[in-house]
């Protein structure tokens, strides 16, 4: 047996090398938020042709009204409008360019030698707060660029890359975490493979934030640990439940909000039926034969971290997955995407259109669909695993290999 569990974390390991290495994922999304922080929403020649516009239309308005009302001298103004939209480099060059004309103005302007002076030092100092004023904007969206980038890496690097092979099960998986600060949220899955099966846990943590993060990897860990410590799938949930008040107990203590862990435990070992427990989350979808229909789960318990206010005794369910059959199993970022109309997204409407297709298609597809119905707009990570029984003769394929 431990030469079995050996070998299966061998071949986990060897398919993780092959993967997209998280902290890679991890710079180059940094990489791009920080390029993107800096980036200019006006282009060079844009730019260009409207202070030229602008410059003119000023010149002759300040001819127009004569000495009764000098139009020129405002456009000191102009640098500071420019820190909010250009590059600094573009911001830089508005100033020299305003600051040459205001001061070409005061050259040919009647006034005595302390209007000039004062006029010219205005202009100068106007002008050099603009580009202060971008520097500092875009120091502050580049922190804020890392930071999100950080958070994501976070995640990442708790998360297992997917697809994962067990002896049991291939376990295909689409996550998309979201980037803006405030919304960083606490998806969470993992496939374990254990002496007593492969057990999948699927979940969310309520609320959003690192902290919601850090309640997620307290999860994680716990299934880890308890899936190949413990016999049972009810004790496995049991473990989780203790990890999270515990987690609770600390978060309360350095003043954080308590959270609690919506989540789906799901067994599979030789036997062809699915054990289950749901803990407050979306049940699973089956795929099978061309139709999509939702697994019906007849016991949701209440989420991890808050059995201390419900009698029950989590219990199993199972049911039934045939060998060619896909379970579907998401968070809520999938049923709760929104479309322009406020409208949530269909899930079993749309997902029995892909009901034929294998595991990773299903997923490209469902991927591909999500962006479409919100238009690329999210408000919360989106987590999908793709379940498919392993084949009677690749497990003893593999047996045979391990001997």
């Amino acid at each position: 047996m431990a030469r079995k569990q050996h070998t299966a974390r061998g071949r986990n390991a060897a398919r993780n090398r092959n993967a997209a290495l998280p902290g890679t994922e991890a710079a180059v999304a940094s990489d791009t938020g920080v390029i993107a922080a800096s980036a200019s929403r006006i282009g060079d020649w844009p730019l260009a042709a409207g202070l030229a516009l602008l410059t003119v239309l000023v010149v002759f308005l300040d001819h127009t009204t004569g000495d009764e009302l000098r139009v020129v001298p405002l456009l000191v103004v102009v640098p500071a409008l420019a820190s909010v939209y250009c590059t600094l480099r573009q911001t830089v060059w508005v100033a020299v360019w305003m600051t040459t004309v205001v001061v070409g103005f005061r050259v040919g302007a009647d006034g005595t030698f302390w209007d000039f002076v004062f006029g010219i030092g205005f202009a100068v100092l106007a002008c050099a707060l603009g580009v202060a004023a971008c520097a500092a904007r875009i120091r502050h969206a580049t922190e804020m660029a890392r930071l999100r980038s950080a958070a994501v890496a976070l995640q990442r690097q708790i998360l297992r890359p997917l697809p994962v092979v067990t002896d049991h099960l291939f376990a295909y998986g689409l996550y998309e975490p979201i980037e803006e600060d405030r919304f960083v949220g606490g998806d969470i899955y993992e496939v374990v493979e254990s002496p007593h099966g492969t057990r999948v846990i699927i979940g969310d943590v309520q609320g959003k934030g690192i902290a919601a993060i850090g309640a997620g990897f307290a999860a994680i860990a716990a299934f880890r640990e308890a899936a190949i410590r413990e016999p049972t799938l009810t004790g496995v949930v049991e473990a989780l439940e203790d990890a999270v008040v515990r987690h609770n107990v600390f978060s309360a203590q350095t003043g954080e909000a308590e959270r609690f862990v919506t989540a789906l435990v799901l067994g599979f070992d030789e036997s062809g039926r699915v054990e289950a427990v749901n803990c407050g989350h979306l049940p699973p979808r089956l795929l099978h034969e061309g139709r999509a229909s939702a697994v019906t789960l007849h016991r949701t318990y209440v989420p991890l971290g808050l059995a201390g206010l419900s009698r029950e005794i989590r219990t199993t369910e199972s049911f039934a997955l045939p060998p060619d059959a896909t379970l579907l199993v998401v968070t809520d970022g999938v049923t709760e995407a929104r479309d322009a109309a406020g409208a949530f997204y269909p899930l079993d409407d749309r997902v029995g259109r892909w009901a034929g297709r294998g595991p990773r298609e299903l997923l490209a597809a469902l991927h591909a669909d999500l962006e479409d119905f919100s238009d690329g707009v999210r408000r919360d990570d989106i987590a999908a695993l793709a379940l498919r029984r392993a084949p009677a003769e690749d497990r003893l394929r593999r047996r045979a290999a391990a001997v």
